[in-house]
């Protein structure tokens, strides 16, 4: 009996659906290949809702270089146009560094809209977007948000809404910091060849040491096209990245996931119920209704009979099968007793 409640609960949908999950984390860590040259590869994000400056400014662009680690602070209105931030990206980024090769973005509204994936076309960048709901993928400007949002927040208890006029001081501070991954501060290394190739070793060192603690609190996880994972594997994308089928009430929601964000699902699908047949009382509990008699028998005791009807549900469970008493069964469901003729046996 253990092992059948076992099984059935293992493909039991709503249990799928509701148990915490308490497993390792899915996926071991792939990390971005390192960039070739300073400011070839940037991640990019916003801070937003900040105290409004007296110009309006309540946002930062935080804009990072993924090889020297250096930073630009842009502010901004979180309600600025697109075409507004496209000329403020020309002017700040690449009049001074040139066309990146590529950037890593989440999937904020203005990065995903087909105004800025033709701006970016156009300068020839390739455009790398992570997954959904998985904020680890631009884990470099993530990380440099949590910095400036500490600087931000002493800025602004001690200057309020006048924080604006301290980003610029904020932005040299933390481009003059020394991280795991950075060899010495990023001004000092912008034109030596031989201290680009000696960042990338050390960059290569400090990803292998990151990986290898990472992938002790995670376990490898793959699928198959046409595995479920409450929806359908559609593709893989990458080494850890699935395509989805999803509903009509997620056509909102990008399609490409994370391994991280899935598990198994080993769902039976007789077990599952459409929500067409599921019905519920006033106090929102699910009602079990029979749908139809099986059969008949009587039951003999020493000094009576006992007529009883075998009756199956719409059990959630599945197919349900029960025996009833006829007597009180026909008094409360007496359509299932209209026009019927079954077989009648008797019991002892």
């Amino acid at each position: 009996m253990k092992a059948d409640i076992t099984t059935y609960v293992s493909k039991c949908l709503t249990c799928a659906r509701v148990k915490a999950e308490h497993q390792r984390p899915s996926g071991l860590l792939v990390q971005p290949a390192i960039p070739e040259w300073k400011k070839d590869n940037i991640t990019t994000d916003f801070i937003t809702k900040l105290p409004k400056s007296s110009r309006g400014f309540d946002t930062v662009w935080v804009i990072v270089d993924r090889l020297t680690k250096s930073a630009h602070f842009l502010p901004i209105r979180e309600n600025d146009p697109l075409d507004k931030l496209a000329q403020l990206y020309l002017n700040r980024i690449v009049a001074r560094h040139g066309i990146p090769v590529s950037i890593i973005y989440d999937r904020d509204g203005r990065f995903t809209s087909n105004f800025w994936k033709s701006f970016q076309k156009a300068l020839g960048t390739d455009i790398c977007m992570s997954t959904a709901y998985h904020p680890e993928t631009d884990g470099q400007s993530e990380r440099t948000i949590q910095t400036l949002e500490d600087m931000l927040r002493a800025c602004v208890i001690d200057f309020g809404k006048g924080w604006v006029k301290h980003l610029p001081l904020a932005e040299f501070s933390y481009n003059n910091k020394v991280g795991e991954s950075q060899l010495t501060s990023p001004e000092l290394i912008q034109e030596t060849t031989e201290k680009i190739v000696l960042i990338k070793q050390r960059m290569q060192a400090a990803q292998d040491r990151q990986k290898n603690y990472a992938d002790r609190k995670r376990k490898p996880m793959e699928f198959e096209i046409g595995d479920r994972v409450m929806l359908k594997v559609l593709a893989k994308v990458g080494k850890v990245a699935y395509k989805l089928e999803l509903p009509q009430e997620l056509s909102r929601v990008h399609h490409t996931f994370h391994v991280s964000n899935l598990k198994n699902s080993y769902s039976n699908e007789p077990l599952v119920m459409p929500l067409e047949g599921v019905h519920i009382d006033d106090t929102l509990q699910f009602v079990e209704e029979p749908v139809e008699i099986m059969e008949r028998e009587i039951k003999r005791l020493k000094r009576s009979r006992i007529p009883l009807v075998k009756v199956r549900w719409n059990s959630r469970r599945g197919p349900e099968l029960t025996w009833e008493r006829e007597d009180s069964f026909k008094k409360k469901y007496p359509h299932l007793f209209t026009n019927r003729t079954s077989s009648s046996t008797t019991r002892s």
